[in-house]
């Protein structure tokens, strides 16, 4: 199975991007439908956006708009594209991977942060 790592992450103020990437080591990386998650202190881990293998999105209510998801199969990299960040952005952000007939993912980053400063 594939080992994911993620980068950067970073200290923005409001308003500003920040882009993440997520490479994944191992092969058939194009059979893993890949995902953005974050968890915020004191709260639970939730969905950022996610994609499949042929490039189908979905997207949090909260990020919808402001957020890319994409995905280079050939590079085995994942990015999130972040625009007009928000301080409840701030979390810590993983990479995570899964098979398409899983409900949720099985293969996790370390995480990286993102704090949003007001």
């Amino acid at each position: 199975q594939v080992q994911l790592v993620e980068s950067g992450g970073g200290l923005v103020q409001a308003g500003g991007s920040l882009k993440l990437s997520c490479a994944a080591s191992g092969s058939l990386f194009v059979i893993y439908s890949m995902g953005w998650y974050r968890q915020a202190p004191g709260k639970q881990r939730e969905l950022v956006a996610d994609i499949t293998g042929g490039g189908s999105t979905n997207y949090a209510d909260s990020v919808r708009g402001r957020f890319t998801i994409s995905r280079d199969n050939a590079k085995n990299t994942m990015y999130l594209q972040m625009n007009s960040l928000k301080p409840e952005d701030t979390g810590v952000y993983y990479c995570s991977a899964k098979r398409s007939w899983l409900a949720v993912p099985n293969i996790w980053g370390q995480g990286t942060q993102v704090t949003v400063s007001s």
